[in-house]
């Protein structure tokens, strides 16, 4: 049977566990991402998705390193279990080939759900530590959306762009 989590009375220390498990989420979604680029040839968005996914541990370790300093090594009590996926894809949105635009359009979709997944708990805790933490991963998610916006469009500049013709010239 799973718990679910009481996010009205959520403790500061939880909502670090459960920040830290929805980062590991989001690391494991971009190092996916990356292996389907590597696999089909598309290196720059495979190097991007790398980028997002040291990006997410970077928050990851900084998270952890917080829970430590407040709360040293004291039970964690949030499991991914108790919560669906925040930032994943939905398991029938995964592809075995995904097309660059597709990856990106995947990254874009879960940046914005964990973006309003970050909202709706504002308007549910209680605690203002709480709400200053997931004010703060709200913004992150803001900010990776416009990368992926970013990318997705340096993506279709270089698609625009039109392609040298070779031109052979005869005798």
């Amino acid at each position: 049977m799973n718990e679910e989590i009481d996010f009205e009375s959520l403790s500061l220390k939880d909502a670090l566990d459960l920040a830290v498990l929805i980062e590991e989420e989001a690391r494991d979604r971009y190092v996916e991402l990356a292996g389907q680029m590597r696999i089909h040839d598309s290196a720059a968005a495979a190097r991007f998705f790398e980028t997002m996914a040291r990006m997410e541990e970077g928050h990851r370790e900084h998270l952890l390193q917080q829970r430590h300093k407040l709360y040293g090594d004291s039970k964690v009590r949030v499991t991914r279990q108790m919560f669906s996926d925040v930032e994943a894809p939905r398991i029938d949105d995964a592809r075995v080939k995904l097309s660059r635009d597709q990856a990106l359009g995947e990254a874009l979709k879960a940046e914005e759900k964990a973006q309003l997944f970050f909202e709706q708990l504002l308007t549910k805790v209680k605690n203002p530590n709480v709400g200053r933490l997931f004010a703060l991963l709200r913004s992150e998610e803001v900010e990776h959306r416009r990368l992926v916006l970013e990318q997705m469009s340096r993506s279709a500049e270089k698609a625009a762009r039109p392609r040298p013709q070779l031109r052979i010239v005869g005798p």
